[in-house]
């Protein structure tokens, strides 16, 4: 978005505040009576293997850990992932995973690109109040804006340096959050990085409705019947169209109904609770996904449901999902030809946001960035897959309904004219919604095969980059390798390359080193040029 001229850019100083301190919140809480047993003795094992194991982890002094997610295999293994700090300051690019067998042993680790993140000093040569004010100058197109500077250890390149990390944050040119990230060199002022805070999917579709579908509701208090899922826990509700970076979970109008019948399955309807019939369906089918699938208990595995608002802003042909808020908001449209973006694949990926940044935590620049997109495109077009709709027939075209006839495909991601094929040293550079193509076009591959082909009515022709004929296993067991590789394997900084070594990891865990799943994983990376 560009600078318009009634942009104001302002620089509160209430909104300046330097964190020292990583607080760990992306774990369930609850009280430390009621905490699994195996859960607490595979970290306190985990702490102990880093310790004991410090020249592989670069872990020395003035260094902690914190824990941000526990996984426990059936057979006893464990899966411990760390943020790391220094000197109380949180290490970007520093996280890492131990991985221990049954008893405890140390038998791998995975880590980002830090591996000492010791720097000479923490004192910033650079003050805040100055990076504040060139970060709201770095981040054009973010109007009211507010600058919120955090002194932190950069180490996303492996080489730690003390940086300031600016979230500028306001909102754009509909009323929707907006933001940027600026790092700047705390002992020069130099720009380290920029990138988007927010995670969005723009989309100009004509039809998000899912046909005659089943909501779960709840029985009002005072008789009939509002849109909270009583069993997954989200909430649809009527934003009244205030703008999205108004937007708190308790914003908004609860849909109440005296005969528990939603909408009238009209386009452009005058009937609000139409487009939240979508949406509250469409939340509920990725909810499932995600628990029938691999046993995830909500985004963040909490159990806990988001809040869900349809009609935001005004004029918003827009999804979003908002982890601070804990919120999925859709707007209008364009009020002509647009209606809400409340379809299903657009829906789960908006939604899986949420998921990456509770697990791997990708982040949202060069390579990871674009692992991060393809990662909410994948699974996305999953819950696509799951729900088996009539009225969304499961495919490869990514935002078919909303963005007519799709706004990105998985079996030659080119075809949008912007997105890649195959892996190259300069895909890092495009936007992380380009640069996704390359995963998108690796689960094609790997799930469906090369070549040409006739799936659900749609014609797919997916070439190799090397030549090579790919045979699919099926996009099943692809995404099922792919979430392990995520929640098991990623850390922030994964670039393709350990993208591929860790869906290797993760279908040698599922199905063996020698099986066909992971000679197949292995066959479509090599196909879009990731050895």
């Amino acid at each position: 978005m560009s600078p318009t001229s009634s942009s104001r850019r302002t620089l509160t100083a209430g909104a300046i505040t330097v964190v020292a301190a990583l607080v760990a919140v992306a774990v369930p809480t609850g009280t430390a009576s009621a905490a699994p047993a195996g859960r607490d003795a595979a970290i306190a094992q985990a702490r102990a293997n880093v310790a004991r194991n410090a020249g592989v982890f670069g872990f020395g002094t003035g260094q902690d850990l914190v824990v941000k997610d526990v996984i426990l295999d059936a057979d006893g293994a464990s899966h411990v992932r760390f943020d790391r700090t220094y000197q109380g300051l949180p290490v970007v690019g520093g996280d890492l995973v131990v991985h221990q067998d049954a008893r405890g042993r140390l038998k791998d680790s995975s880590r980002a690109a830090a591996h000492d993140p010791a720097v000479k000093s923490t004192a910033p040569g650079v003050p805040a109040q100055a990076t504040a004010g060139t970060a709201i100058a770095a981040a054009p197109g973010v109007n009211d804006a507010t600058s919120t500077p955090e002194l932190v250890v950069w180490a996303a390149d492996g080489t730690p340096r003390l940086a300031w990390r600016t979230t500028v944050e306001g909102v754009g040119e509909h009323g929707q959050p907006a933001g940027r990230v600026v790092v700047t060199d705390a002992s020069t002022g130099e720009q380290i990085e920029a990138y988007d805070a927010e995670h969005q999917a723009t989309g100009t579709g004509h039809s998000e409705y899912t046909g005659d579908v089943t909501v779960d509701t709840t029985p009002a208090a005072g008789g009939g019947y509002t849109l909270k899922d009583p069993v997954r826990g989200h909430v649809t509700k009527d934003a009244d169209n205030i703008s999205a970076s108004s937007l708190k979970a308790s914003s908004g109008t609860e849909f109440t109904s005296s005969t528990n019948v939603w909408g009238d399955g009209q386009k452009f309807s005058a009937d609000r609770s139409t487009a939240a019939v979508d949406a509250h369906a469409n939340t509920a089918w990725t909810y499932d996904y995600y628990k029938n699938t691999f046993g995830r208990n909500g985004i963040k595995n909490d159990g806990r449901g988001a809040t869900v608002f349809v009609h935001v802003g005004t004029n918003w042909d827009n999804a979003q999902w908002s982890d601070s808020c804990f919120c999925m908001m859709t707007g209008d449209g364009n009020g002509t030809t647009d209606p809400e973006q409340v379809d299903l694949d657009t829906m789960g990926h908006e939604m899986t946001h949420g998921v990456t940044s509770a697990t791997a935590n990708l982040r949202y620049s060069g390579e990871s960035g674009g692992l991060n997109e393809s990662t909410s495109d994948i699974f996305g077009t999953m819950v696509e897959w799951y729900a088996n709709n009539t009225f969304d027939t499961p495919d490869y075209l990514f935002s078919d309904q909303s963005t007519p006839p799709w706004l990105r495909r998985f079996d030659k991601p080119s075809l949008d004219g912007k997105s890649a094929d195959c892996w190259s040293s300069t895909v890092g550079k495009l936007n992380v919604h380009n640069s996704s193509g390359v995963g998108n076009h690796w689960f094609y591959l790997a799930s469906e095969g090369s070549g040409s082909k006739i799936i659900n009515g749609v014609t797919y022709d997916s070439p190799t980059c090397n030549g090579s004929t790919v045979t699919g296993i099926g996009n099943q067991k692809v995404a099922k390798i792919w979430y392990r590789a995520l929640t098991v394997y990623m850390t922030s900084t994964t670039t393709y390359k350990g993208a591929r070594t860790a869906s290797l990891n993760a279908a040698s865990d599922l199905y063996g080193l020698n099986s066909a799943e992971y000679k197949a994983v292995a066959a479509a990376w090599s196909a879009v040029k990731v050895n």
